[in-house]
């Protein structure tokens, strides 16, 4: 633990600093708090591009799917979030609990499904910003975000794998 504990300083001594910074990440925290800000994203989406309304569906049910799945893993593995003296806390968190990021998982899983239905990777690049805002903010560890990617890139795949079988 205590490599990871080091690169979790390394990466808050290289970001916290600037400007900009804190604000950006403290902005993201919120809006991937509970993944509602993709729920709003994919409610917005559906809404106004009739077209495509199951896939904007499918990206909503991709970011609560993997919200639920990295609660529920939360639970099973218990993981703390960082406590050492040197790392900086800059936001509040619902629990205690850190291993998958919830926020990384369910921005993966809406970007994924987002770069899908736009057929643009651009969205991809949101992926390791949410992630690294995370461990800027000192409540996640690099392998929490990690391993919340990868849960949140597989649930895009299978929800819109399901999504397309059924159009």
């Amino acid at each position: 633990m205590s490599r990871e504990v080091d690169l979790l300083v390394r990466v808050q001594d290289a970001l916290v600093d600037r400007p900009g910074v804190i604000p950006a990440a403290t902005v993201l925290s919120h809006f991937g708090e509970h993944a509602l800000g993709w729920f709003a994203l994919a409610g917005a989406g559906a809404a106004v591009d009739s077209g495509r309304r199951r896939q904007w569906l499918a990206l909503g049910a991709s970011a609560f799917t993997s919200h639920a799945a990295s609660v529920v893993i939360k639970r099973i593995v218990r993981r703390t979030r960082p406590h050492d003296g040197r790392i900086r806390v800059g936001v509040g968190t619902p629990s205690r609990l850190s291993f998958p990021s919830s926020h990384a998982t369910s921005t993966t899983a809406a970007l994924v499904s987002l770069a899908d239905l736009s057929g643009s990777k651009l969205p991809l690049v949101g992926v390791p910003v949410m992630m690294l805002s995370r461990m800027v903010l000192g409540v996640h560890y690099p392998t929490d975000t990690l391993a919340g990617a990868v849960l949140g890139a597989t649930t895009a795949k299978v929800i819109t794998a399901i999504e397309r079988k059924s159009a």
